[in-house]
């Protein structure tokens, strides 16, 4: 990876929202606060889904990091970034909990009813955008590179690509990986009507890259190019309608 590629991307969204604008600031009296509403996605509401959470960690990395906190980590750089662009995400969890209703009581039936609500929450917010990010494991510790799956073809696809080519241009232009379509066994791309993408960003079981994953810096650098990507997906999605 060369050294200054994640520059590029961070100074390529800093330019978006310079040209944008960035953000509309305005006061709001009776609460006493300053607030401030998007500027950008306006015909969209962007959620970010950062996968698992409470007790449910996720896969475990190789020095026993649960996935769901790298999940969380990222997932609120990208919101900072987006925010910063002009962009108002709605996060599912914005700490580490699950969403489980208070009357489940195993492990399997939160796990459940957190996906419900995560699946209910979506489907009940108008002309909704999924971004959900997930850490990918598997047996072979020689398996690498982050990749992005979509739920169907069209926008989801479309996010998908750019996402891809993002990730592998800023963080490893030898990931030869491709966008795909996310399996039918994942519940929540299943059982959403939205467009909506799964980003695998890295292997937890592959030595190097687990310890790429856990550093503050590479999450920033893995949202910028997220970041990235949602912003160009915007842009066109503008211009086509």
């Amino acid at each position: 990876m060369k050294r200054n590629s994640w520059k590029k991307i961070f100074v390529l969204v800093l330019a978006l929202a310079l040209v944008c604008g960035s953000l509309v600031f305005w006061s709001d009296r009776e609460k006493d606060r300053v607030v401030w509403t998007p500027i950008r996605m306006q015909r969209q509401q962007l959620i970010l889904d950062a996968g698992h959470g409470g007790e449910d960690g996720g896969a475990v990395s190789l020095t026993g990091v649960a996935e769901s906190t790298i999940n969380l980590a990222i997932a609120q750089k990208l919101d900072t970034l987006l925010g910063f662009c002009g962009v108002a995400p709605i996060l599912l969890r914005n700490e580490d909990i699950s969403l489980h209703d208070p009357s489940a009581a195993t492990l399997r039936e939160k796990k459940v009813s957190d996906l419900h609500n995560r699946v209910s929450i979506i489907e009940g917010t108008e002309n909704a955008l999924v971004v959900s990010i997930h850490q990918n494991s598997f047996p072979n510790p020689a398996y690498h590179g982050a990749q992005v799956f979509f739920r169907e073809e069209g926008e989801s696809k479309a996010l998908a690509d750019l996402t891809q080519k993002s990730l592998c241009q800023g963080l490893d232009p030898d990931n030869k990986r491709t966008a795909a379509k996310i399996p039918n066994t994942v519940y929540l791309m299943k059982n959403i009507t939205c467009p909506a993408i799964l980003v695998e960003c890295g292997f937890l079981t592959n030595a190097g890259e687990e310890e790429r994953l856990r550093d503050g810096g590479y999450q920033t650098q893995i949202a910028l190019c997220i970041a990235s990507a949602v912003l160009k997906n915007s842009e066109r999605n503008d211009i086509i309608k």
